[in-house]
């Protein structure tokens, strides 16, 4: 039973995280893939990462994937709410 606030606390703290993912760019050279999906994450999560990712902190984006959140103005009938919001950012480290 001790364990279960340390598992909890956790999984929270890996939830609030974005993570970055080595990938191939079409021109060959080596880049990351930044995964900042889901409620508690923002584009801003990602830019962050990108910064720290990269030993200068300078980064140029070569795409962003990811769905846009909702209007303010729609109703909870017009939102997925069994989904959370995908964001991606491949980006080249200068």
């Amino acid at each position: 039973m001790r364990r279960l606030p340390v598992l909890l606390a956790a999984i929270a703290t890996l939830a609030g995280c974005a993570s970055a993912t080595p990938t191939y760019l079409k021109s060959g050279q080596q880049g990351l893939t930044i995964d900042c999906s889901g409620q508690a994450l923002n584009w801003d999560k990602c830019y962050e990462k990108a910064r720290q990712s990269c030993p200068s902190s300078n980064y140029n984006i070569i795409g962003a994937d990811g769905k846009p959140a909702p209007r303010p103005d729609a109703s909870l009938l017009d939102q997925d709410l069994g989904k959370f919001q995908v964001r991606t950012l491949t980006i080249e480290c200068k």
